[in-house]
């Protein structure tokens, strides 16, 4: 059984983590909440920083071989930086508005340069980012993608048969064009491996979120209800509803309780409160019994599940001579020491899961109701057995005679304090 704290601080796996100044930079300008699409607007991002720190580089290596001769270049290249840094302003106006402007800045950027510098530059080489347009519009848009990707592969044929070999400026340079070539294939690499990174990166952190979920919603169930009930619900058993020959059922209710709380503040009541149940429930894990709830200041658990009546009993019975130690060992509430007073028998029960919005495994039956009015007509710091319970246990657990005691419902019955185990 977890505690509830850590059972909400769970996680299965982390994920790698970028740097928080990065992490910040591509998420730029994105203001929705939903996780894909900010996924798809960071992917537009990472490429239009991408493309603009391409356009810088292809700017200096132009400068600096002839800056004059090549002026128009360099206006394109300062122009599609500018313009890049800019896109995620876009986000705000439209979900895929930046991505249809990078689209046709690249477009008809690439177009103009390649015809300016010729086929022999390899600039067009750009052309081939095409498909990395799916991390923009993301597979659920896969109509658009493919009309885009055709449109990109077309405007890539006629480049590559209509467009002058050398180009319109400087053609006679072709020392120019090969550096750009080396240029254009050494960038594509680069870029390549970000935007794979990035891909990569948020697959990653998308499907650790969907672990980390998972296993709480895991753990939520397991601590709801036996494990065994769990793993049929899971399994896609819709309606839980079991008959059990014989279940041990306990019922533990804290003595004077309501008087030693009467005046005192809420948040001490229930930091006592939290702490007992806190370790009953680990003391419930160590024993195998499964705690099925707790009535306001009750105490309910049962044991036998699997069909081992015997097994059960015993394991209820360890139960309640230890709850006596846990709750000896509680600081006093409003100045009083408390105690428990317990009672527990064992029967045929029905057990099941009931509700919708907020379901819940409970038992009912006879025996159910005979341990709880056993658990009234006990003694402070005492264990009250049923005669079911103590022919399950006697011969592992030392009992004092009760003697006959009025149960509701029906009638004189013999009863027994549970004293301690066999030595």
């Amino acid at each position: 059984m977890k505690r509830l704290s850590s059972l909400l601080a769970r996680t299965s796996r982390g994920s790698i983590a970028l740097p928080g100044w990065l992490d910040r930079w591509i998420s730029i300008g994105i203001m929705t909440s939903d996780p894909q699409l900010a996924r798809r607007q960071r992917s537009v991002n990472v490429a239009a920083f991408a493309g603009a720190g391409n356009a810088i580089s292809h700017l200096v290596v132009n400068a600096m071989h002839d800056f004059g001769g090549l002026m128009w270049v360099n206006a394109y290249n300062l122009a599609f930086t500018v313009l890049s840094l800019a896109l995620p302003r876009l986000h705000r106006h439209g979900d895929n508005l930046a991505a249809f402007a990078l689209i046709a800045m690249i477009l008809a950027g690439n177009t103009f340069v390649v015809w300016a510098l010729g086929t022999s530059s390899n600039l067009h080489i750009y052309l081939t980012f095409a498909s990395a347009m799916l991390y923009f519009f993301g597979v659920r848009n896969w109509r658009l993608f493919l009309a885009l990707f055709a449109l990109v592969t077309i405007i890539l044929l006629l480049t590559i048969h209509l467009a002058p070999v050398h180009g319109f400026i400087q053609p006679e340079d072709a020392t120019l064009r090969a550096m750009l070539s080396q240029h254009a294939l050494i960038n594509t690499i680069v870029i390549n491996a970000a935007m794979l990174f990035y891909a990569l990166y948020s697959l990653d952190r998308a499907e650790a979120e969907l672990e980390n979920q998972y296993a709480r919603s895991e753990a939520l169930i397991e601590t709801m209800m036996p494990a065994a009930i769990a793993a049929r619900l899971k399994a896609g058993e819709a309606r839980v509803a079991d008959q059990i020959d014989t279940l041990s059922v306990l019922f533990a209710d804290i003595v004077g309780f309501t008087e030693a709380s009467r005046d005192l503040p809420p948040g001490a009541v229930v930091d006592y409160l939290d702490a007992l149940v806190r370790d009953l429930d680990d003391l419930a894990t160590l024993q195998g019994v499964e705690k099925i709830k707790t009535i306001g200041d009750s105490y309910m658990a049962a044991a036998g599940f699997d069909g081992d009546a015997a097994a059960g009993a015993r394991a209820i019975a360890r139960f309640a001579l230890a709850m006596q130690g846990v709750v000896g060992k509680q600081p006093p509430l409003g100045g009083k020491k408390l105690s428990l007073r317990i009672g527990v028998n064992a029967g045929p029960v029905t057990a099941g899961i009931i509700g919708d919005a907020r379901f819940s495994y409970d038992v009912w039956g006879s025996a159910v109701n005979i341990a709880a009015r056993l658990e009234s007509l006990s003694e402070p710091g005492r264990i009250l057995a049923s005669d079911a319970f103590h022919a399950l246990t006697q011969d592992a657990f030392d009992y004092e005679a009760r003697g006959p005691v009025d149960i509701r419902g029906i009638g004189n019955a013999d009863a027994y304090f549970l004293v301690g185990r066999k030595t």
